[in-house]
């Protein structure tokens, strides 16, 4: 911003200069050296333009230099200043240094430029670029016994297990309506877990291979004869897997309140050891969580999971017909050093048919 009558520069020999190299004079001080500059625009003069009005104490711009130091008062310094201010209004000359600054999110203006009169130069704002690309200090925190525990069982089981990963759409309208049809006929109120874990059970009886352990000492498959259910449980702990043991001798009522207990006990964490080991199976719901799949990692030493997604309506074929069902995701991660895609297929086939078809629950209890 120049008003009429100011020197631009003043341009002066080497050997004339005294000390280093000066920068040119200010436009505000122009009225001290105008009488004795030298080449000036074409058209203007030296002379100072009497419709030139002074400002007093503060820059042209309408804020003091002062601003760009730290202010003094009785001989204590205060803090220095901000380095974005909302009420500021530096000057920015330079469209390049304007845009370099909108780009990274802020208004070049707000902040306090180390040029003349605080103008706001290109090094200011590649500054404070710099400043806000900081990221925040991390915050460390102690892995609790339990996290500790799930890590090491989890890194274990990835290290060891060649797992495999299948997954089947399966859907959920008829067992949905058997669940509420159970509760107003009996009374007791029976969840989908409890529904799909005792699908499971079966099963299990019909692949046992998947009821398993590897022996890596003596290389040899446990299959084991009981089948004690896991069931997968977010907790304020943590991760759990707290076990129905002995799940394949009890009724499909005392299934039920074995799993309810679970469910209790999991909104704190206060699993007894005994309630988290021994798992030879491992159900995971984690529709909970309002997503439709997942590849989780097999509860080591078990050999399978199987997993549900959320249950929800989408279009279905149903007898050639378009319709809305009710439909979820089966998931199922396997080892497959202990069994081949088959079997693995056929246990995922067969729980997806007792879903779909919940009288199946009578004919193979």
């Amino acid at each position: 911003s120049v008003e009429r009558g100011q020197s631009l520069l003043t341009i002066a020999a080497l050997d004339e200069v005294s000390g280093p190299p000066q920068v040119a004079p200010r436009a505000t001080d122009a009225a001290t050296s105008a009488a004795s500059s030298g080449a000036v625009l074409v058209g203007y003069g030296t002379t100072e333009s009497a419709a030139r009005v002074r400002r007093s104490g503060g820059s042209r711009f309408g804020g003091s230099t002062l601003g760009a130091k730290i202010a003094e008062h009785d001989g204590v310094a205060s803090t220095p200043a901000p380095l974005l201010d909302p009420t500021r209004r530096s000057p920015v000359v330079s469209p390049l240094v304007r845009r370099q600054a909108k780009e990274n999110g802020f208004d070049a203006a707000q902040l306090l430029g180390s040029g003349a009169d605080a103008l706001v130069r290109r090094d200011d704002v590649e500054q404070a670029i710099a400043r806000r690309a900081v990221p925040a200090t991390d915050t460390r925190t102690a892995m609790t016994a339990m996290q500790k525990l799930v890590s090491e069982r989890l890194t274990e089981s990835r290290r060891v297990i060649p797992e495999a990963t299948i997954w089947l759409d399966v859907d959920a309208t008829r067992l949905v309506r058997a669940k509420n049809r159970l509760q107003l006929v009996t009374g007791e109120r029976f969840s989908i877990t409890t529904l799909i874990a005792r699908f499971t059970i079966l099963g299990l009886k019909q692949f046992p291979i998947l009821n398993s352990s590897v022996d890596a000492a003596s290389r040899e498959i446990v299959q084991h004869h009981a089948i004690n259910l896991g069931i997968a449980a977010q907790t304020p702990r943590g991760l759990m897997v707290p076990v129905v043991h002995e799940a394949g001798s009890l009724t499909m009522r005392e299934l039920g309140t074995r799993i309810g207990e679970l469910v209790e006990t999991s909104r704190t964490g206060n699993f007894t050891p005994a309630a988290l080991n021994g798992g030879t199976f491992t159900l995971n719901n984690y529709g909970g969580f309002g997503v439709d799949g997942s590849t989780p990692i097999i509860n080591y030493p078990e050999v399978a999971m199987l997993g549900v997604g959320r249950i929800f309506e989408r279009p279905w074929a149903v007898a050639g017909k378009l319709s809305v069902r009710k439909v979820a995701t089966l998931s199922f991660v396997f080892d497959h050093r202990v069994c081949d895609g088959a079997q693995a297929s056929g246990f995922l086939r067969y729980v997806a048919r007792c879903i779909e078809e919940p009288l199946l629950l009578l004919s193979d209890s």
